[in-house]
């Protein structure tokens, strides 16, 4: 019987900076809109929802937003442990634990926690649409169920297809960043638009590293990642891309009128030393560090722009 400790590992935290991080940059952007906490108390001619719209009900919303990120993430994490495990690709990996694989849990029981948590986000995205009145969230939380679940789960996973990051940046970055905001306000500004589209690209960093250091034992298993695709130095040089891409959509918030935007630019600090890892030609364990350090750097900076497109 796994303990509660190797449940935990299980569920992947070091992952759900990634989850946090679209619901800030959404939720900053709703603030910036609405003129900051100051358009909240008198009003503001950029707010579409007047001074009543209350502060207890924006940090509301914007909980619930992170309530259906959180646990769709951690439903993903077991969802992956289960189709990876019975499939074998796990047998093989260099890594954390994985309760399948290991054998410490039965398989079916992994499968039910990943569609527990993938119930609990489901209960609060439904709060979530009935408070924001924004029916047309049900097809895209749908959607964002489909899409973790069949990450490698399914006959024809497309996580097995070189195509992760393209969903990692569509549902956690586009999706989560603008449905929080647009479940704020009612509206989308171009602060939140440039913001989804970075936090999209560093959480497709995250999931390039981590799929670099397996690239040998992903090869062995039948398994086509991206960065199998691309071959060990090409996928480092894509990592780097993606790292440094967001820096540059900052010039989209401060040349839009909301300056104070380039407080992200200081999580780059962060970034150096994976960035020095990767591009230095590390493999295996020595990687396994950038995956946290990436996430951290992609947290920082969605904390520094949430407030700085929030003053």
């Amino acid at each position: 019987m796994a303990t509660i400790g190797q449940w935990l590992e299980g569920a992947r935290l070091r992952t759900l900076p990634l989850a946090v991080a679209p619901v800030l940059i959404g939720t900053g952007a709703a603030f910036g809109a609405i003129g900051g906490f100051t358009g909240l108390v008198i009003g503001s001619p950029h707010s579409s929802s007047g001074p009543e719209q209350s502060l207890a009900g924006l940090f509301g919303r914007a909980f619930l937003a992170l309530l259906v990120s959180l646990f769709l993430q951690i439903g993903s994490n077991y969802a992956n442990d289960y189709s990876d495990g019975i499939r074998g690709t796990d047998d093989v990996r260099v890594g954390p634990l994985r309760l399948t694989a290991s054998g410490l849990v039965p398989p079916r029981a992994v499968k039910n926690a990943a569609f527990t948590c993938f119930g609990i986000a489901g209960l609060a995205g439904i709060l979530l649409i009935v408070v924001a009145q924004a029916w047309w969230f049900v097809p895209v939380g749908f959607a964002a169920v489909l899409a973790a679940w069949f990450y490698t789960g399914g006959k024809r996973p497309y996580g097995y297809m070189a195509m992760g990051e393209l969903f990692v940046f569509v549902f956690f970055g586009l999706v989560a960043t603008l449905g929080t905001t647009y479940a704020l306000i009612g509206r989308l500004t171009p602060a939140a638009v440039a913001g989804a589209i970075g936090i999209g690209l560093l959480s497709c960093a995250v999931l390039m590293v981590n799929n670099l250091r397996d690239i040998p034992t992903d090869t062995q298993a039948g398994k086509t990642t991206l960065a199998v695709l691309l071959g060990d130095r090409r996928a480092r040089f894509a990592y780097a891309g993606l790292v440094f891409a967001p820096y540059v959509l900052l010039l989209v918030p401060i040349l839009t009128g909301e300056a104070a935007a380039v407080l992200a630019a200081l999580s780059l600090v962060l970034a150096i030393a994976p960035l020095q890892t990767v591009l230095g030609g590390s493999t295996g364990t020595a990687l396994i560090p950038c995956i946290k350090s990436t996430s951290l750097a992609a947290l920082v900076y969605a904390a520094l722009l949430a407030l700085g497109i929030a003053l």
